[in-house]
């Protein structure tokens, strides 16, 4: 076993936030053990025009990867819903960890103190509602399509600090972020499932390294969850079955339970006017296949014509 491990992390608060769970993880799994982070300037975090306009998937993470093969860093820990579902060779995802919260969240301005329209359906028409996610300016202009969208990138801090000074009415914001954070009070609602499906992925850490790094695979073996990895194989097949990186609106969300997945997918056009969605069942064993089947359904009841349309 190596004797220092570089862990590799972006630069903002939420990312280290991450990077040091997993030098913690580590550290308590193997006392013994040096750590260090080294923090990583992506594409991403570089260019602040919006996400739909610099390419989405991928921004975050090449950098990093980067890193990896210039041996610079021994892992590097990713959003798993930043990652690409096809890694470039000689790299491979060691561990995912226990999901967070994978609900999109609501959040209301700090004055909203018991704010009764802390959900979608009680938000006042024309509100502007700030977000920098293709997949849930879709699916909210499909349930609201009298408010208001408004862009808006920078760190969770920046974003909240906007909120509070009026520039939004409502930030939609992944709960996990929040949580990871110490900021879960600033959770007006969390969306239901059921309402806005999220990304693939959403409130799991991808933990990628080198492929032949068996030594480091090994160490990071005690951080994977089995379940947690499941279900985010079956999401990342869906995804990966309908094109990956294309930017249309992409969600997808399993629950593991006794032994079974159930998978729901969805595909919608930018404007939210269109809306394919769709659930799938099976064994644990077939994660990866039900993806794939999910995504099949979908294309041939119209998500195929969509993808056209893009092009």
């Amino acid at each position: 076993m190596k004797q220092t491990l570089v862990i590799g992390s972006r630069g903002s608060q939420l990312a280290l936030t991450q990077a040091r769970f997993v030098q913690s993880e580590l550290q308590r799994n193997y006392p013994s053990l040096e750590t260090r982070i080294e923090i990583i300037k992506t594409s991403g975090d570089v260019n602040t025009e919006p996400l739909a306009v610099i390419g989405g998937m991928g921004v975050f993470t090449k950098e990093l990867e980067d890193a990896l093969f210039e041996r610079r860093i021994d892992l590097a820990v990713h959003s798993l819903k930043d990652l690409p579902t096809t890694l470039p060779a000689g790299v491979t995802i060691a561990a995912i960890c226990k999901r967070e919260d994978p609900r999109d969240a609501l959040v209301l301005p700090r004055s909203k103190a018991n704010p009764a329209s802390a959900s979608i359906a009680g938000l006042p028409g024309k509100a502007i509602v700030g977000t920098s996610s293709p997949r849930r300016l879709a699916q909210l202009k499909h349930l609201r399509n009298d408010l208001v969208f408004a862009e808006v990138r920078g760190n969770v801090d920046t974003r909240l600090r906007k909120l509070d000074e009026g520039q939004y009415a409502v930030l939609v914001l992944a709960c996990a972020g929040l949580r990871r954070l110490g900021l879960e009070n600033r959770i007006s609602a969390a969306i239901p499932a059921e309402q806005m499906l999220p990304s693939p992925g959403q409130g799991a850490l991808g933990i990628e390294i080198r492929a032949e790094d068996q030594e480091v695979a090994d160490a990071l073996g005690k951080l994977d969850h089995k379940f947690t990895r499941l279900a985010c194989t079956a999401e990342r097949a869906f995804l990966r079955s309908l094109g990956g990186g294309c930017q249309l609106p992409i969600a997808a969300y399993a629950v593991v339970r006794d032994k079974k997945i159930r998978l729901d997918g969805l595909v919608a056009d930018t404007l939210g006017e269109q809306i394919l969605r769709d659930r799938i069942s099976g064994s644990i064993n077939e994660a990866e296949q039900l993806g794939s089947d999910l995504a099949e359904r979908l294309l041939a009841n119209g998500a195929r014509q969509l993808l056209a349309q893009e092009l």
